[in-house]
């Protein structure tokens, strides 16, 4: 666990950058006045503060506004770095059309195909086969309108996804998944992760909120690692944990996620957010 003094911390921390789902929002699916009352005050200290999260663009951009974000938003796990301001991307990462084709029909075999949802990302619009309970909850929490295509390979015909999400409410079904599919590619070959434990998510070999930290806080911004800190709780979380400075996990991140993180925070209903920023910043 982390010891230093929080008033060095604070010093040496320039940058914050938090996860939105199971961090900064629980299950009302909105930020608490404590939360954003915290963060508002680092950034009265000069500290910048940004959101590294799964979701699409689009959906994460309310709460990049109702922090007043002015940095870019890292999103699809860091796949897409965008500054809402400008409009400028600074990178985007997809996934090959060869391995999109190739998990497509991994999740549509016959033992599979009624148990998933797939989710295709592409272009930041969400395209499915149909509209399954599951996309349905997604899809409000998110505040976006799937489109269902029938197919998803005619999806792959111009354009390649940003990311792959396969959905199912049988956590061991996604876990067998995860331990099946990372037998076949390597991390050279894909990137996978859970952000949830009922969502198996694919991206581009290079893609982790660790490297679109890095990204931000180096090439943008001219800061090292010590100079930063971030807050996440769950697997996807764990790059960026392990970059920062200072890495807090939340109380509700899976053990193993806690485990590797300087710091563990109160959970996300308890406004744990807050809680470290007062602990290492506002001291």
């Amino acid at each position: 666990m982390y010891n230093a003094p929080a008033t060095s911390t604070a010093q040496a921390i320039k940058l914050l950058v938090v996860d939105i789902d199971g961090t900064i929002s629980g299950e009302s699916n909105t930020v608490s006045q404590a939360v954003k009352e915290a963060i508002a005050a680092a950034k009265a200290q000069g500290i910048a503060v940004a959101i590294a999260t799964g979701r699409m663009y689009r959906s994460a951009l309310r709460f990049h506004q109702e922090l007043n974000c002015t940095l870019p938003l890292m999103a699809y796990q860091g796949a897409w770095i965008q500054d809402p301001a400008t409009q400028k991307v600074y990178q985007h990462l997809a996934v090959s059309r060869e391995v999109a084709h190739q998990l497509l029909d991994y999740f549509e075999q016959p033992t599979l195909r009624s148990l998933l949802s797939i989710h295709f990302y592409i272009n930041d619009q969400l395209y499915v086969r149909e509209v399954t309970p599951e996309t349905q909850a997604y899809a409000v929490r998110s505040g976006i309108t799937p489109i269902a295509v029938g197919d998803l390979r005619q999806t792959l015909s111009s354009a390649q996804p940003t990311k792959i999400l396969a959905l199912c409410d049988d956590t061991t079904i996604i876990q067998n998944l995860m331990g099946n599919l990372r037998r076949q590619y390597t991390p050279a070959e894909l990137y996978m992760t859970t952000s949830v434990a009922t969502f198996l998510e694919a991206a581009n070999p290079v893609v982790n909120k660790g490297n679109a930290v890095r990204y931000l806080a180096e090439e943008i911004l001219g800061l090292q690692s010590h100079n930063v800190m971030t807050i996440g709780d769950n697997f996807n979380d764990v790059e960026m944990l392990e970059y920062a400075g200072v890495g807090v996990a939340m109380g509700n991140a899976p053990e193993q996620v806690q485990a590797i993180a300087d710091w563990v925070a109160p959970s996300v209903e308890l406004d744990g957010v807050a809680t470290a920023i007062e602990k290492f910043l506002l001291s």
